[in-house]
């Protein structure tokens, strides 16, 4: 149950973050990924570490990095 939970508010964030930042018309598309990016790869690292600090924010980093490059 504490997974399905998790799961399901990760997945609510990121769709958050992507409406939420789709709205910002003044962000150029890098800018849009990189932020997507940072969302996702933290979610996921902190989901992959059982909500570790570090997966968390090696996630994010990596996240960020493959979203800005991605969004070129």
């Amino acid at each position: 149950m504490q997974r399905t939970r998790k799961i399901a508010l990760s997945i609510a964030a990121i769709v958050a973050l992507t409406t939420l930042t789709s709205a910002c018309s003044d962000w150029s598309r890098q800018d849009t990924g990189t932020a997507v990016g940072a969302v996702a790869g933290g979610v996921a690292g902190n989901m992959f570490t059982g909500g570790g600090t570090a997966g968390t924010l090696v996630g994010a980093g990596a996240g960020a990095f493959a979203g800005h490059e991605l969004a070129r």
